[in-house]
């Protein structure tokens, strides 16, 4: 099953207000459970898993780069196994990936290094 996308400006306010839950070296991810959805208007239904993907141009210049990392921040969240539970799930862009080391945003280098540092970012959000 598929998470639901964040969408509204008071929604991710609403997760980054939340301290983060996981970690690696350039990911964060925020989680808000579905008993302290916010109201019921902000994620409805409660009982569905939200997952919502932030890369800010400070650290993603490129807008391909952006937009590539949130596809694979929503491949990956999607893909879980066991899937995501119900709540409100943010992963955010916390630092650039290396220029030097990653020139072309497409790169099949950059996709699989980022695949792999969101599936590490998920297992220790859920642990």
């Amino acid at each position: 099953m598929h998470a639901r996308h964040l969408r509204t400006r008071a929604q991710f306010q609403a997760l980054l207000g939340t301290p983060a839950v996981a970690r690696t070296a350039h990911f964060a991810l925020h989680r808000l459970p579905s008993a302290a959805g916010g109201g019921p208007a902000l994620f409805a239904p409660a009982d569905a898993a939200w997952l919502g993907a932030m890369a800010p141009k400070r650290w993603a210049r490129r807008a391909v780069t952006r937009n590539a990392i949130r596809r694979q921040i929503y491949a990956v969240g999607d893909a879980l196994i066991p899937p995501l539970g119900a709540g409100a799930h943010l992963v955010r862009l916390r630092s650039a990936f290396a220029p030097a080391q990653f020139p072309s945003a497409r790169s099949d280098a950059l996709r699989r290094a980022v695949r792999a540092e969101l599936q590490q970012l998920f297992e220790r959000g859920s642990a």
